[in-house]
């Protein structure tokens, strides 16, 4: 049913023009609900309003929620400015976090009070009606009725407010009651089961007390055969003490024996040092004339090389024959091996890389990109040519060897680094092959010198063993880099 416009003794008296639309904006008189005139002073003012409630806790609460319900539905224009960014907020914040402003503005804005009131009241419906009469159902929530009757406020609301003030103490001190009496009930409760258990308690004490009696009688018992036990055993190990006595004097007596023995022994063992020192003594004697056979056996042909040297002339050189192949680069095919086939092995044993090289006046001639591509391809030609002769001048250092690495190309490449001491490098011309190259280094060295190359292209193994060179597998060389 439709809702008259709910009384409020705190409007001013243009609001009800504002609200409604009928009226004189010249007329100074409100109308209640019954139709007469608010109540002036002698002097013709309008009397003092009176101070606002105090309101119990659950009805401050429920007049929050109820308002906080209501503010999205209004108008912005109708909703005060504190009260716009609470009107944002989430349902379950927006009562929680803004009660305080909503508080404030319902006790100083009567106008916001009487559009909030006007949607509650239509929410509340039959009940809503009839607070607006001033009468509350005696089956309604007094909160409820408390908070519509604040809102509303009509005639007699202070005192609805009081009686569901008073309903609400009376409930909350029912409930007080109640708590005391199920509280006292619980204690109660567990003084019967406190009684019951002690109860418990006494009657396991007293079996308890039996048993420790009958244990006591029993350990009782067992003492008095423990002593006699004692007894017995304190009687064996007199016994016992005798024969030990006796056994150490046996004992005494096999020491003594067996001391004896050791001094023989220890003799024995002297006059067998004093032979074998004999014995090392001739060994030594025996050593010295076999090492100076062999010194004047050494001594002998180191003259006759030298000698040789002087009658055949030769002057030291400052070149050796692999540099000449690198002036000359003839393109002349080779003639024939120059050592025996004997001389060359097949192996790809890592080790063997080392033995070879500790040859003295040994050759280590490499297949550039054939090792470089097969240990470390990812990189660049530049990186390769540059971590390979790095590598190869490690070993030249440490092995005092001559080095040499060959690479395909048709010219020499600009940007290089100094090669390092000791490692020649070189580039194939255009129209011959690193393994051509390698094979004309190889054909270069005189039969007798220990030339070893490391390529594991087969083509060049085959064809430098032919000359007498020492082939080896790309893998060796770059396990002994990753080595050093």
């Amino acid at each position: 049913m439709p809702l008259t416009e709910p009384f409020d003794d705190h409007l001013p008296q243009e609001d009800p023009v504002a609200l409604d639309g009928v009226g004189n904006p010249d007329d100074n008189v409100v109308n209640d609900p019954s139709g007469a005139p608010e109540s002036t002073t002698d002097d013709g003012a309008a009397p003092e309003p009176e101070p606002e409630p105090t309101l119990p806790e659950p009805v401050r609460q429920r007049i929050v929620t109820l308002t906080a319900a209501v503010l999205p539905t209004l108008p912005t224009d109708e909703v005060p400015v504190p009260l716009r960014r609470v009107a944002k907020f989430a349902p379950n914040r927006r009562a929680r976090l803004g009660a305080p402003v909503i508080a404030a503005q319902l006790t100083a804005d009567p106008l916001f009070r009487q559009r909030v009131t006007a949607r509650v009241l239509a929410d509340a419906g039959d009940l809503g009606a009839a607070v607006v009469e001033g009468t509350a159902p005696a089956a309604a929530d007094p909160v409820e009725v408390a908070a519509l009757a604040y809102l509303a406020r009509p005639r007699g609301w202070r005192e609805l407010i009081d009686a569901s003030g008073a309903a609400v103490r009376a409930e909350a001190d029912s409930a007080v009651v109640a708590e005391l009496v199920r509280e006292a009930e619980q204690r109660a409760t567990r003084a019967e089961h406190d009684r019951a258990v002690a109860r418990v308690e006494a009657d396991k004490l007293r079996d308890e007390l039996a048993r420790v009696r009958e244990e006591l009688g029993q350990l009782r018992e067992e003492s008095r055969q423990l002593a006699r036990t004692l007894r017995e055993t304190q009687a064996r190990e007199r016994k016992a003490t005798e024969l030990l006595a006796t056994e150490r004097g046996r004992a005494a007596r096999a020491s003594a024996d067996v001391d004896a023995e050791l001094r023989r022994a220890r003799a024995r063992l002297a006059e067998a040092e004093a032979a074998a020192g004999v014995a090392r003594a001739s060994a030594k004697e025996a050593r010295s004339v076999d090492d100076a056979r062999l010194w004047l056996l050494l001594e002998t042909i180191g003259q006759a090389a030298v000698g040789l040297r002087r009658e055949l002339a030769l002057d030291p050189v400052d070149k050796l024959p692999a540099d000449f192949v690198a002036d000359a680069f003839a393109e002349q095919p080779g003639s024939a091996p120059a050592g025996p086939a004997t001389r060359a092995r097949d192996t790809d044993d890592p080790a063997r890389l080392d033995q070879l090289l500790a040859l003295p006046r040994a050759h280590l001639v490499v297949d550039g990109y054939n090792v470089t591509k097969r240990g470390f391809g990812e990189m660049s030609l530049e990186q390769q040519r540059k971590r390979l002769i790095t590598g190869l001048g490690g070993i030249a250092a440490q092995t005092g060897d001559e080095v040499t690495v060959v690479f395909d190309g048709a010219e020499r490449m600009h940007g290089l680094p100094p090669a390092p001491r000791g490692v020649r490098v070189l580039f194939s011309r255009k129209g011959e092959t690193a393994d051509e190259l390698i094979r004309r280094l190889v054909r270069a060295e005189p039969a007798g010198r220990p030339v070893v190359v490391v390529s594991s292209d087969r083509e060049v193994a085959d064809g430098v063993r032919r000359h007498g060179a020492y082939p080896l597998g790309a893998d060796s060389l770059l396990r002994r880099l990753a080595r050093s």
